[in-house]
């Protein structure tokens, strides 16, 4: 008799309605990347499924034998701690890192370090301290455009491939990489670039968001643009829904 097979860390990043009782998922897993299921009779009033499978909380999931199946049976699933639910803006920043990663990442494309990043970056958007919320989002924009290939070489010049120089300033454009601005165009100095390439080679997320911390304004706009011209679209809903509210409540939306 076989046995059962471990369980497989997962975060929920959406999920739709498939019937009057089921639901279909977009989970992401540490150990298969982005992988989409059947949750069948998780919306009914008694299942086990229907309190664990929410959004934000990390999950041991056990999923159905094939694991290149275009959609799986989820099995099972408990509950495997984690920070107290988001809310307010950082819950809109966590469904924004769950946007990016939906339409940034291919399915069964696992990125285990970038999954650990994620369940790092979650803490890091509550609490109240809107800078260091903003630098974690900056880091994980990082990370993840550097997961799937999209991020040149911060401390060189893109075209010439030489080293950027500490006083000079850069932008970070789509087509060219990291290319020299003059004039008031926003960029960023030769060694902040700098500074954010030696985090990322280190692996070390705690620093990549001090580096971010320091430039938060131009980085943002950089990154931004980045990542629109890769999702071929000029607004993430997450982004949308955010400003709808703004105008709404009269609140400045920050968390994206």
């Amino acid at each position: 008799m076989k046995s059962k097979a471990p369980p497989q860390a997962a975060y929920v990043l959406h999920r739709w309605d498939w019937s009057e009782s089921s639901l279909v998922l977009d989970l992401f897993t540490r150990e298969h990347g982005r992988v989409a299921v059947v949750a069948k009779g998780a919306k009914r009033p008694y299942s086990q499924l229907r309190p664990v499978l929410l959004p934000f909380q990390r999950l041991n999931v056990h999923l159905g034998r094939s694991a290149e199946a275009e959609v799986q049976l989820l099995r099972g699933a408990e509950w495997a701690g984690g920070a107290p639910m988001l809310s307010g803006e950082a819950l809109f920043s966590g469904f924004y890192l769950n946007e990016l990663l939906m339409k940034l990442l291919a399915r069964h494309d696992a990125h285990p370090a970038l999954f650990d990043v994620y369940a790092d970056t979650l803490p890091a958007l509550s609490g109240g301290n809107e800078l260091r919320a903003q630098a974690a989002l900056r880091a994980f924009e990082l990370l993840l455009l550097r997961s799937i290939g999209l991020l040149p070489d911060l401390a060189h010049v893109t075209l010439r491939l030489t080293a950027t120089e500490p006083r000079a300033r850069y932008a970070l454009r789509a087509e060219s990489g990291l290319v020299d601005v003059a004039g008031a165009e926003a960029a960023l100095s030769g060694q902040a670039w700098a500074g954010v390439q030696a985090a990322l080679d280190a692996g070390n997320l705690g620093a990549l968001q001090a580096a971010c911390l320091t430039e938060l304004q131009p980085l943002r706009g950089q990154l931004r643009a980045l990542l629109h011209y890769h999702l071929g679209s000029p607004l993430l809903r997450t982004r949308e829904v955010m400003r709808d509210l703004q105008r709404l409540t009269d609140v400045s939306p920050n968390a994206a």
